[in-house]
């Protein structure tokens, strides 16, 4: 005679269980098999405590069956789940607070042979945009280029580079860097929710600063690029005063609005005593894609009459094109492909590469 598992279930609905209500509606019955006429359950409590209560249960439960149709053998095991193991907790980074103080002025970064920060003096000028492009044409010539976003108020790397998870810390100090189109990189992007405003005062900026030039393993690169905050505040400060930079590249659109701005930052920067590595020309022409005509929106050849002006080197002129937005957005660099905008980050990296700077 066959057993039907139906059959089991309604016995053992006739077993009450302490509290109230039997095993099969109180969910204590589990992983029952029929193999011929020898039948196997098992009663899993949810703590050692309630399977102790539960033995009496057991008893009655394998009477139950073994008084079906069929059953010669009956094997019910009780057995408590417990409570969940807890999984270890990653050790707790905390990214922000007062700098720690240091001796002997500006330090090198460990494993950096080059440090090159990207400014400007106003925002809107597509720095972060030339930040992430050069730091990947960098790397397609060869380089071993890290990325550090230091735009805590408004970090726009994570989505740039097309990376947003959070960096691993085995010991709650050290910060694992994350690495995008062959690129190390690193940003507050990571370490905050996206919706997510940054509060913080001056000192917590410069904390958040020092951990991560000093706490990233950055590894072995040949150029760290930094992507700073428009304007000229405590990050551009605290960058200059702990570490070593090898130099500053200021970027600008053509109009004299933007170059007032752009001069604030060199400014800075010579205060600073931070060589100007030369000034880059964003946003220089629009190519229309239906008629071709080339347009300057914003002007040209403003940002070459400045760095001729000032005595420092012009670096080039980057376009404005539509598939560098659609690039940053996709998280892809327009600089990681072909065509006219990509080939000309490439001339500024290898133009920085021949300078010796990149």
């Amino acid at each position: 005679m066959t057993i039907e598992r139906d059959e089991i279930l309604g016995k053992l609905k006739t077993v009450a269980a302490p509290g109230g209500g039997d095993l099969v509606s109180r969910d204590l019955v589990r992983a029952i098999q029929i193999d011929g006429s020898t039948v196997r359950f098992v009663i899993e409590a949810a703590t050692a405590d309630e399977a102790r209560l539960l033995e009496g249960a057991r008893g009655e439960a394998e009477a139950a069956i073994r008084g079906l149709p069929g059953v010669d053998s009956v094997s019910v095991v009780l057995t408590a789940h417990g409570p969940a193991p807890t999984a270890p907790k990653p050790p707790s980074l905390k990214i922000g607070g007062h700098p720690t103080p240091q001796q002997g002025g500006p330090q090198k970064v460990s494993g950096v042979d080059r440090i090159i920060a990207v400014g400007s003096g106003k925002g809107g000028v597509g720095k972060s945009t030339v930040s992430s492009n050069l730091a990947v044409a960098l790397a397609r010539e060869g380089r071993r280029v890290g990325l550090l976003d230091a735009d805590i108020y408004g970090p726009s790397q994570p989505r740039m580079m097309g990376v947003n998870k959070r960096p691993a810390s085995p010991d709650g100090k050290t910060i694992i860097p994350l690495e995008a189109h062959g690129v190390t990189l690193m940003s507050i992007g990571f370490m905050v929710e996206p919706e997510k405003a940054v509060v913080w005062r001056g000192p917590m900026l410069m904390g958040a600063l020092q951990q991560m030039l000093g706490q990233v393993q950055w590894g072995e690169l040949d150029v760290l690029i930094i992507d700073l905050p428009p304007g000229t505040g405590d990050v551009q400060l605290t960058l200059c005063q702990k570490a070593e930079v090898t130099g500053a590249l200021i970027v600008s659109t053509p109009q004299d609005v933007a170059l007032l701005d752009a001069r604030k930052a060199i400014d800075m920067f010579n205060t600073l005593k931070t060589p100007i590595l030369g000034l880059i020309e964003n946003m220089s022409t629009y190519v229309c894609p239906t008629c071709g005509t080339e347009t300057h929106l914003f002007g040209h050849g403003g940002v070459r009459t400045e760095a001729d002006r000032i005595g420092v080197p012009f670096l080039g002129e980057l376009p404005l094109s539509l598939d560098v937005r659609l690039a940053g957005d996709a998280g892809t660099p327009v600089a990681l492909g072909d065509g006219p905008v990509a080939e000309a980050y490439g001339q500024l990296a290898r133009g920085l590469i021949a300078g010796g700077m990149g």
